[in-house]
Parts: C-alpha cells; structure tokens; sequence
C-alpha cells in the first residue's frame, strides 16, 4: 500500500455560538453610566462645585495690654 491509496480522516468542528466583545462593551458602558450617577449624586461638592457659602466669622476678645499702675 502506498501513501495515495490509504484513506484520509477529516475532522469538521463547527461551533454554533461565537461570544463577540458584545457583552464585554454592554458591561463597561453600564459599569461608566453608574459610576457618573454616583458622582452627580454623591460627590458633587469634592471639586467646589457646591452652593453652600462657607462663613466664618472668629471673634476674639484679649484683655488690654498696658501698663495701668
């Protein structure tokens, strides 16, 4: 027997469900969106963007420094 005349065995492997970068982009975007809200709603005064005036008024009274004999 010579090589042309042996038979030759084919293996087909087809995969029906192909995973694209789909969901791995659905799932970043989602986790960005959270993320902004959190900050809109929690940290919006960490940059100074806050309408609250800040006032501080220190008052203090020392006693008279002369010389009263």
């Amino acid at each position: 027997m010579t090589d042309h005349e042996r038979e030759r065995e084919t293996t087909i492997i087809q995969t029906t469900e192909r995973s694209g970068g789909g969901g791995t982009i659905v799932a970043v975007a989602l986790l960005i969106a959270i993320l902004g809200l959190l900050f809109y709603f929690f940290g919006g005064n960490l940059m100074g963007g806050g309408t609250d005036k800040t006032d501080v008024k220190i008052d203090i009274s020392t006693p008279a420094s002369g010389d009263s004999k």
